[in-house]
């Protein structure tokens, strides 16, 4: 349970600021948590303040979103969007509900966390040294196909350390979005599986929500929301002028870092 209102900080900022970057938020959790003496057995607090950083991207794009929604009904290239996000979205939706509980009981650890964090961060140098093609400038512009094969990548990132982020924004890379679109895309795909994912949980796991305390749970959520916001702000100017190799070498440097505690006892397997 939340063992002290220092700790929903703690875990809200660890959220906030890594769900929207390629680093899994999954994974820094997953470290935190053991590092605090943090226990909770169904993840339920995890992806309560989860749910508050979505609703973060919800409100920046608000604007977008509202006139999106109105527009729907005879805008072709929203209704392309909005086809897109939900194709990207049921690859997640069906691996969620079929493996997701398995997942939290078998593969939550920090050695396969410090493990995939290094690979990702091999992926991403890799893909960020080839000359991709770019196709796709405009969210509108997604195909259905792509929003699939983008879905289906996002699939691997409940092996916890993939990073979800990591996975749709580099599928979108590679099938020719350029970074902001594949970002954005990322932030639009990532509302319907988040909070999925968060009725989901929260509804198999009702009763356990009570115990964490309304104080830490408003203190989770509430820092989860302005840190993810921040970051999301920050995310999108920084890729309008950089790559993403600095955060393969954040991943390398954190995984060989985890492992290092681990191997000197102050992490668990």
């Amino acid at each position: 349970m939340a063992n002290s209102p220092i700790d929903a900080v703690i875990l809200g900022l660890v959220e906030g600021i890594t769900e929207f970057l390629p680093v899994s938020s999954t994974g820094h959790l997953i470290v935190a948590q053991k590092a605090l003496g943090f226990v909770d057995p169904t993840e339920t607090y995890e992806i309560v303040i989860q749910t508050a950083a979505i609703l973060a991207v919800v409100w920046y794009y608000r604007l977008d979103l509202l006139r999106q929604i109105r527009e729907l009904p005879s805008s072709r290239p929203v209704q392309n969007l909005f086809w897109s996000v939900i194709i990207g979205f049921l690859p997640a939706a069906v691996i969620g509900f079929l493996f997701g509980n398995w997942v939290t009981d078998h593969l939550f650890s920090p050695l396969l966390v410090a493990i995939t964090l290094i690979l990702g961060g091999i992926v991403i140098w890799v893909v960020e040294s080839l000359n991709l093609q770019v196709k796709v400038r405009q969210l509108e512009e997604i195909r259905g196909r792509d929003a699939l094969m983008i879905g289906l990548l996002q699939c691997i990132a409940i092996i916890p350390g993939v990073s979800r982020s990591l996975a749709s924004i580099f599928g979108g890379m590679f099938l020719g979005l350029d970074r902001k679109t594949a970002a954005q895309f990322s932030f639009y795909l990532g509302i319907p599986t988040l909070i999925g994912a968060g009725v989901l949980k929260i509804a198999r796991n009702r009763d356990a929500i009570s115990g964490f305390g309304g104080l830490n749970l408003a203190i989770g959520m509430g820092v989860a929301f302005v840190s993810a916001l921040l970051t999301v702000t920050w995310l999108l100017r920084y890729i309008s002028s950089h790559d993403f190799r600095g955060f393969a070498i954040y991943r390398v440097v954190a995984g060989s870092v985890i492992l290092l505690l681990i191997a000197v006892g102050f992490l668990p397997r």
